[in-house]
C-alpha cells in the first residue's frame, strides 16, 4: 500500500531542494548546514516542521525568503490543492 504522506513528503523534499539548488549549491549546502546546527534536522523533516526552514531562510536571506517560497509553492505545481502540502505552504 503507498503511503501518501510519505509521498508528499518526497515531493515537497524535492521541491525544497530544486529550489535552492536553482539558487546555487553554496545556497543549498548553506540550508543544509543551518537546518542540521539549529534543528538538528534535514529537509524531509521541514515537511513535518515548516517552521524550521522559514526560521533559516528567513534569518539567512531576509527579504528574499519570499521568492524562495514562491518558487518552492510554483516546484509543486499541481499538488498545492493537496490539504498537507497546502498547510506546509501556509507555514511557510
Amino acid at each position: 500500500m503507498v503511503d501518501s504522506n510519505n509521498i508528499m513528503k518526497a515531493l515537497v523534499a524535492l521541491a525544497i531542494e530544486k529550489t535552492l539548488l536553482n539558487m546555487g549549491e553554496a545556497v543549498y549546502e548553506t540550508v543544509v548546514d543551518t537546518l542540521y546546527k539549529k534543528y538538528h534536522c534535514y529537509i524531509p523533516y521541514c515537511y513535518e516542521k515548516p517552521e524550521y526552514l522559514k526560521a533559516v531562510l528567513k534569518d539567512l536571506y531576509g527579504a528574499s525568503y519570499n521568492e524562495i517560497v514562491n518558487s518552492i509553492e510554483q516546484h509543486l505545481g499541481e499538488f498545492t490543492h493537496n490539504k498537507e502540502v497546502k498547510e506546509f505552504l501556509q507555514a511557510l
